[in-house]
Parts: structure tokens; C-alpha cells; sequence
């Protein structure tokens, strides 16, 4: 069986995927979401060891996923065990090569606004509009789990060996945007799927993103079953 490693992106904690996980329990998949530390000088490298010892804390294969900043994450935690991801799910994911870092990936403006912002190495948490959440509701919901992020994992740049690159890939991007989320999957070759929907979609159509993830657990459900088969022939053939 394959477990979801579900992380979320920067200013936001683990809760950001409640309502995703409920549905994925549901439907019989398991999934762990680990809490980014988020105190100041904290940078990508410890966050992609967070992710490390998730993929290591259990026995199955896993797809990674990674929400917003932690497309970043995802991708490094990927490099470091390539044997166990099975596959890589960016949600509006940054995401580049190696010796990146997300301000290099950034738009000048967005750079701009952010070191204008840090305070003691903390980016203090926008509003849940900045995420597209204007539903107020939601934006109740989501506005005291907010918290502030640390700059330094913006500022430090990836360190990819290229091992990556042998765990496929699926992105999902949502539109409008004003990142270029898309290229960044065009990019890297991942197959892309366009929702229409804000950049923190896993809140508002928590069922569309989960009914994504399965069909990728199911597709690699298939294919061990088929690596299975094939060996056993193999091992048949020998005999």
C-alpha cells in the first residue's frame, strides 16, 4: 500500500490538508502530514529532512506531495530516497533544478514585497486572501492557523544530485495565477492538470484534490502489481 506524505507550503501548518486527509481516510489511503518547523533561521535543507525521516518513519513505498513552498521541499526530501517515492505530486508547486532558491524562482516583485516584510528573519503571515480565500467561512477557518515563515528557506538554494529526476511526476496547477507554476511543470516534464480555483485549493475543493491523489495511488497500485507479475514470470522462466 502506498501512504501520501502531504506538505504544506509556507506561512501554513499541517492542518491545511484536514480537509483532504478526511476524504483520503475514507477512501481506505493512508497519509502523514508532518509540521514544518517554522522558527526563524530555519531553512529548506531542514525542512527536506523533515520530509526525509516521514518517507523513513514508514514501511511502504510513497508519493510525496507538496503544496505552494514545499515543492521545493518535496523535490530535495525525492533526491535524498528516490528508491522509495514512488511518485511526486506538486499542488501550485515551486519548483526548480538544482542550486535554486524560491526567490530565484520569484518574480522581482514578489521578492521585494517579502524581504520588505521579514522581521528577525520572520515573514509575518498575510491574510487568507493572499491565498485566494475570500469565502468568509473559510477564511475564518484558515486566518488563526496562519504563522509566520522563516526567510531563510526562500533564501537557501536546493541541493539536487539528480536522483530525482527518476521519480515521476504529476503538478496541479490552479487558474488564474500569477506564478508560473505551469512552466515549472512544463519544465521538469511532469504531467500537468489545470483546476479552476485558488492557490490554497485544498480548502475549497478538498474532494477534487483528493479524487487526484487516489487516481495517482491507483495508477501506481497497477503498475507494482504489473512489476510483480512480471518478476514472477521472470522467476518462473528461470526455473
Amino acid at each position: 500500500m502506498t501512504t501520501f506524505v502531504l506538505v504544506h507550503g509556507a506561512w501554513h501548518g499541517a492542518s491545511a490538508w484536514d480537509r483532504v486527509t478526511a476524504l483520503l481516510a475514507r477512501s481506505g489511503m493512508r497519509s502523514l502530514t508532518p509540521e514544518l518547523r517554522a522558527e526563524p533561521g530555519v531553512g529548506l535543507h531542514e525542512h527536506a529532512r523533515q520530509v526525509v525521516d516521514a518517507v523513513d518513519a514508514v514501511d511502504e513505498d510513497v508519493v510525496l506531495v507538496g503544496h505552494s513552498y514545499a515543492g521545493l521541499v518535496v523535490r530535495q526530501a525525492a533526491d535524498r530516497r528516490p528508491d522509495r517515492v514512488r511518485h511526486i505530486v506538486l499542488i501550485d508547486g515551486w519548483a526548480g533544478g538544482n542550486g535554486v532558491s524560491l526567490f530565484d524562482l520569484a518574480p522581482h516583485g514578489f521578492v521585494h514585497a517579502i524581504r520588505t516584510a521579514a522581521q528577525d528573519g520572520s515573514i509575518p503571515a498575510p491574510a487568507p486572501a493572499a491565498f485566494g480565500i475570500t469565502e468568509p467561512a473559510d477564511a475564518a477557518w484558515l486566518a488563526p492557523r496562519l504563522r509566520a515563515h522563516p526567510l531563510a528557506s526562500f533564501t537557501e538554494p536546493t541541493a539536487l544530485t539528480g536522483a530525482v529526476e527518476r521519480v515521476p511526476g504529476t503538478a496541479i496547477c490552479c487558474r488564474p495565477s500569477a506564478y508560473p507554476f505551469q512552466r515549472f511543470a512544463a519544465e521538469l516534464g511532469y504531467d500537468t492538470r489545470l483546476l479552476d480555483g485558488p492557490h490554497d485549493i485544498l480548502l475549497t475543493a478538498p474532494q477534487t484534490v483528493a479524487d487526484l491523489l487516489i487516481e495517482v495511488g491507483c495508477l501506481i497500485k497497477s503498475a507494482v502489481n504489473l512489476e510483480s507479475a512480471v518478476n514472477f514470470e521472470s522467476q518462473k522462466g528461470a526455473h
